[in-house]
């Protein structure tokens, strides 16, 4: 990572040791990838609902020539665009540069920043950014650097994390500061207008910002038909692939930390799971299959899906083919995941885990082993994880009566809303933590998150025969 540059100096501001930010996680993505994912985040701007700042770094006056037609769409709904890159023929006399929101700083060639590639978007109610930058000689190996544009690769990182994009963005001004003090102010200016202007703003685009990330990728992957190279398609897929599931994360890790009473419940949820999964000694399919469910099942619960996904593009199966085995009702929040069809089966998964033991739940009715093993588990432990933050809000009471409660409201709703055996696995394992078991809460590394997928994670879980399998795992209690 090239020293001084803006993603270095933001890695070391997250370097372990530093007090209240978290270490961040990088990924290396390619450059098809990378197209989609700022093309995706640009458009939204289009229909954002607040202007904002746009930061951006081009590497060389080239690339943004390509792209200036592009910016002088965004620049009508932007308050400022500021274009970062080395100096190129007709890069300072395009027209969009000659607009008046429109900030050009031509770089150094020396300049670090020159060497990497960023979108950065800060509005009251949208962030998102993309950071990276181009693999060095030494980081390509002995393959070398690519002949072809479409093999170029990039170590970085993209989010929707307000407090992040804030933190890059004043980065970025501190580094424009040597090349335009008045552009420094000018721009520190917008930020704490912009800030002041968040705290009572909805952040409803990111929901749109979503639906556009995967219409892109999927775009891209459609591209990819035409490249002959097989190994070469596998590669570059997987990499839109990885990004169209890193979208749903960072989607749900937002979903977490705009509920200050309750931050941490997808990853307490998943560790939580993943400990049942070993008393259950499920496979390691099915471990997977519980952890990733587990990482986005708030996304059930979402109220803007209608953003993401166009009306009626499902039916309810009960209406349309009432003869049919029983399948995924509509469920709006976990239906955006439908949009991938290598989460089939986490969407299954998330949509009924308010299912309930004797069959009066929702949406469906299902009743007993009817209801998929990894729903029953994940909807005991949410119930039981969310009893838990509301008990801990109390500071008189201690972490194991705040453990007991939690577990009694369980117990009391065993065999009417919880699967009994369930319960009684989550009684033993409530009683390893009141008695010193750890099970240390850690945040998904959602750049390197493709392991999570496997071949069942597409699997129609209400269409399967194995209900009486499941059911013998759970016996062996």
């Amino acid at each position: 990572m090239l020293e001084g540059s803006i993603l270095q100096r933001l890695r070391s501001a997250h370097q372990n040791g530093h007090l209240g930010k978290r270490s961040l996680n990088f990924g290396v993505y390619y450059k098809n990838t990378l197209v989609s994912l700022c093309h995706a985040l640009e458009d939204c701007i289009l229909t954002c609902s607040s202007a904002p700042l746009v930061v951006t770094a081009f590497q060389r006056g080239k690339w943004y020539l390509q792209e200036a037609d592009r910016y002088a769409e965004l620049a009508d709904r932007a308050r400022q665009v500021v274009i970062m890159a080395s100096h190129d023929t007709g890069f300072a006399e395009h027209p969009t540069s000659q607009r008046s929101n429109v900030s050009l700083v031509e770089l150094e060639q020396t300049d670090p920043v020159s060497q990497e590639w960023h979108l950065m978007i800060f509005a009251p109610t949208y962030t998102a950014m993309v950071l990276c930058q181009e693999l060095s000689v030494e980081d390509y190996g002995e393959k070398g650097v690519p002949t072809e544009d479409l093999d170029r690769k990039f170590y970085g990182f993209w989010t929707f994390e307000s407090n992040l994009v804030k933190e890059t963005v004043e980065i970025a001004i501190d580094h424009l500061g040597r090349y335009n003090p008045d552009l420094h102010q000018q721009l520190s200016a917008r930020v704490q207008e912009i800030s002041t202007e968040a705290e009572t703003a909805d952040r409803d685009d990111i929901y749109t910002a979503v639906s556009l990330v995967m219409d892109y990728l999927k775009t891209g992957q459609q591209d990819l038909e035409s490249v002959s190279t097989a190994h070469r398609h596998e590669a570059l897929d997987n990499n839109l692939v990885s990004n169209e599931l890193q979208a749903f994360l960072r989607l749900a890790q937002l979903i977490d930390q705009t509920d200050i009473s309750n931050p941490m419940a997808a990853a307490e949820v998943t560790t939580l799971g993943e400990a049942m999964a070993q008393l259950l000694d499920l496979p390691s399919w099915q471990v997977n299959r519980l952890r990733l469910a587990a990482l986005l099942h708030r996304l059930a619960f979402l109220q803007r899906s209608d953003s993401v996904l166009s009306a009626g593009s499902f039916a309810r199966y009960s209406e349309d083919e009432p003869d049919a085995p029983p399948s995924c009702p509509i469920v709006p929040g976990a239906q955006i995941l439908r949009t991938m069809q290598r989460l089939k089966a986490i969407a299954t998964i998330i949509t009924h885990q308010s299912e309930r033991w004797d069959g009066q739940g929702q949406p469906a009715g299902l009743a007993g082993d009817e209801i998929p093993l990894e729903s029953r588990i994940l909807g005991l432990l949410a119930a039981f994880q969310q009893q838990l933050a509301d008990y801990r809000a109390d500071a008189e009471l201690t972490p194991e009566v705040c453990f007991a409660k939690a577990l009694a409201a369980c117990q009391a709703e065993q065999g009417n809303r919880w699967d009994p055996k369930l319960v009684d696995v989550l009684t033993l394992l409530v009683s390893g933590m009141q008695q010193g078991l750890s099970l240390p809460i850690s945040l998904p590394k959602i750049a390197a998150g493709m392991w999570l997928l496997d071949s069942h994670s597409d699997e129609d879980l209400l269409k399967l025969t194995e209900f009486e399998q499941i059911g013998m795992a759970i016996e062996q209690v």
